[in-house]
């Protein structure tokens, strides 16, 4: 049977191109969540010939898996060396969360407040939905939960390039996030604080509100400086008894 339909059958040829479209999708979700759940840490390589044996599929598909997956920021590619996930310096991850704390106060102090009860009560919904995950444990479902979590509280700025920015950046801090993640107080914490940020949604005080978003990730940020001092101690020498 022919890997490709015959030339005749555009049809046949658009069904093809949706199959591998789907493949490279799927593919590319897999190695995100295994990087965002630290089964794949930073710096690891991304070696096509074992993806394809993992995944079934042709060294095609899993470039466009891979391609996805630099478009977003989280795996880099090296001429020579290949794909790998993404490292950050400390530097990359105080200068990217700088950023991030100039946007995210901006975009709290520009919304009005108190928010209307409807867009409290979805956003209600969606931590309701977050604590749900979190229950039974399934870190996908708190990762997307939380991801709409904040785009929610951050959409309510009323400026949609603003809004975007700040998701581009949280898109891209997926491996900084992991640390965290897996980490069951961290996920309280972050539980108490979705709660303060609502309950200032309901309120007057933009400043408070502002403080409380840029403190929620500073503990994200220094999760993973603590991480990369501990990948960058020395190993100390054994000593031998002459």
């Amino acid at each position: 049977m022919p890997l490709w339909p015959p030339r005749f059958s555009p049809l046949g040829a658009a069904a093809e191109r949706e199959e591998v479209a789907s493949a490279d999708e799927q593919i590319a979700k897999a190695i995100e969540e295994d990087i965002i759940f630290g089964r794949l840490p930073p710096g690891a390589p991304l070696r096509e010939e074992k993806l394809e044996e993992r995944f079934g599929h042709s060294r095609h598909v899993v470039r466009a898996a891979l391609t996805r997956l630099e478009r977003i920021g989280i795996v880099t590619k090296e001429r020579n060396r290949g794909a790998a996930v993404r490292t950050f310096s400390p530097q990359d991850v105080s200068e990217i969360h700088e950023v991030r704390e100039l946007l995210q106060r901006q975009a709290a102090l520009r919304i009005h407040l108190p928010v209307a009860a409807a867009d409290v009560a979805r956003i209600e919904g969606i931590e309701e939905e977050y604590e749900r995950q979190l229950a039974v444990g399934d870190l996908r479902g708190i990762h997307d939960a939380n991801d709409r979590f904040h785009d929610a509280v951050f959409a309510l700025c009323g400026n949609r390039h603003l809004q975007t920015l700040i998701k581009s950046l949280l898109d891209l801090t997926y491996a900084v996030r992991t640390r965290s993640l897996a980490d069951a107080e961290d996920r309280t914490k972050a539980r108490s604080e979705h709660h303060m940020i609502i309950g200032f949604l309901k309120g007057t005080d933009n400043w408070a509100l502002a403080e409380v978003c840029i403190e929620h990730i500073r503990s994200r940020r220094d999760t993973y400086l603590e991480y990369l001092a501990t990948q960058k101690k020395p190993r100390r020498s054994r000593r031998t008894n002459d």
